[in-house]
């Protein structure tokens, strides 16, 4: 008896892995999941759904005007927004199923084309909301995405940026609709079970994150060099809050023109500037905003540029004094540097937009914020504030230097490595065996630069 078995018409309509039509499946998977990575001249009319319980920490006006400000960094514009309080996430949309339809009839009626929910979405999560609205829904840690894909200018950035993007968007691939997952069946009359296109793209997504990858840690070999060759150096590093003005403050300090601009995520590249004119000794750090709820992905991906901070000699906390939800920020701050593992590298908190404010926090306050660490309040106008806070950070990153006079024999080999490597070099004096360094270093190395020249 013989069989004979044809492709139904469903399975005919379903695009499998020696199709070669990748670009197609591709693009489908962007539209659906709601990726703008190339823009054109429109943009997406985004109705934000703020959501949370408030009951501590960020206040229902400072988040809304958060997720608004990084909608328009993505270079959307907003449309309508609301703010929904619910404590427990409902499971299959976030929202309840009563508010996420009214958003969703709303978001229609306002004419918006993206739906942004401030919360974080699983993939199942994502495409109810889009099947509910009938429009492409972003969360928030897509959002982020997208500004970061937009700022990011360097090679390093793009790298990190896109590493992070592709792991967001894998898991993504199951909301491809099930078309995607069918495979054409058979005996004889059939091309027989294959590679569905979801397969396909999961796998071209894992080529890509490998080679990726591989890119990055080339990358960061060439940047270990970089740190290694300006190890004699000490190195003050700005941290702080997105937006809180770390690039306004390092052009002030260090004499640079970097874009500055009131956005977030602006800087994605760690910058390093000298801040001494003479000597080169004290180099100065412009490192990526931190932000409430910073997805992982993003973390792990910038893990590399985030390093330097626990090379710092001293960190420098800025904070926008005049930001209401200044405490905020700060512990934002706090917890990032616990992250990274900088919590005990010594600190001196810079307030800044001092000009803004009516009154100065009390006292009490501030000692609590701060920890007990220093602390001074600036306006980037004030150009003798600015002059004043460059000599106390020298100052502090210089503090555990000693400055002394040692005579290293040329045969001490050594000896005159570790002065050029270790030590700030002042003064340098030709003698008849030898040379009479007046240099400035660690007690330690200098101990270390007196053994070495006694060696025989």
């Amino acid at each position: 008896m013989k069989f004979e078995s044809k492709p139904i018409k469903e399975h005919e309509e379903v695009p499998l892995a020696d199709d070669g039509d990748l670009e197609t499946l591709v693009e489908h998977f962007k539209n659906r999941s709601a990726r703008r990575e190339a823009r054109q001249s429109s943009q997406n009319g985004c109705y934000i759904v703020c959501v949370g319980d408030w009951s501590e920490g960020c206040s229902r006006d400072a988040q809304l005007a958060e997720i608004v400000g990084l909608v328009g960094a993505q270079g959307d514009r907003v449309v309508g927004s609301e703010t929904i309080k619910q404590r427990h996430p409902d499971p299959a949309t976030v929202l309840r199923s009563g508010k996420a339809k009214a958003a969703a009839e709303m978001a229609t009626r306002l004419g918006a084309t993206m739906m942004v929910v401030d919360a974080e979405l699983k993939p199942s999560q994502m495409r109810n909301l889009e099947d509910l609205s009938g429009m492409p829904v972003c969360d928030r840690e897509g959002v982020i995405l997208n500004v970061f894909l937009r700022h990011a200018k360097t090679q390093t950035a793009r790298i990190q940026v896109e590493i992070a993007h592709l792991s967001y968007l894998k898991p993504l691939i199951c909301g491809l609709g099930v078309q995607m997952d069918q495979q054409a069946g058979g005996i004889m009359g059939s091309r027989g079970p294959g590679e569905t296109a979801s397969e396909l793209l999961a796998r071209r997504l894992d080529k890509r994150l490998a080679e990726l990858k591989q890119s990055l840690e080339r990358v960061q070999v060439a940047g270990e060099s970089q740190r290694k060759r300006r190890g004699q150096c000490k190195r003050i590093a700005l941290v702080g809050y997105t937006n809180a003005g770390k690039t306004t403050l390092m052009n002030n300090l260090a004499s640079t023109e970097l874009v500055a601009q009131d956005m977030p995520f602006v800087t994605l590249d760690t910058t390093v500037r000298c801040l001494t004119r003479y000597g080169g000794d004290v180099l100065l750090s412009d490192t990526v905003g931190f932000i409430r709820r910073l997805p992982n992905r993003l973390l792990a991906s910038f893990a590399s540029t985030l390093a330097e901070l626990k090379e710092a000699t001293l960190i420098v906390p800025v904070v926008d004094a005049s930001d209401p939800e200044w405490k905020m920020h700060l512990e934002t701050t706090h917890k990032m540097l616990v992250t990274l593992g900088a919590e005990e590298i010594p600190r001196y908190y810079v307030f800044s937009k001092a000009d803004r404010l009516a009154s100065l926090p009390s006292k009490e306050d501030l000692e609590m914020v701060t920890s007990g660490h220093d602390y001074q309040f600036i306006s980037n106008q004030d150009q003798d504030a600015i002059g004043e806070l460059k000599e106390t950070l020298i100052g502090r990153a210089r503090a555990d230097l000693r400055r002394t006079k040692v005579y290293v024999p040329y045969h001490a080999s050594n000896a005159m490595e570790t002065v050029y490597r270790s030590c700030r070099i002042v003064e340098t004096e030709t003698k008849p065996n030898g040379l009479l360094f007046s240099l400035e270093a660690e007690s330690h190395v200098i101990d270390q630069v007196q053994r070495q020249r006694a060696q025989p």
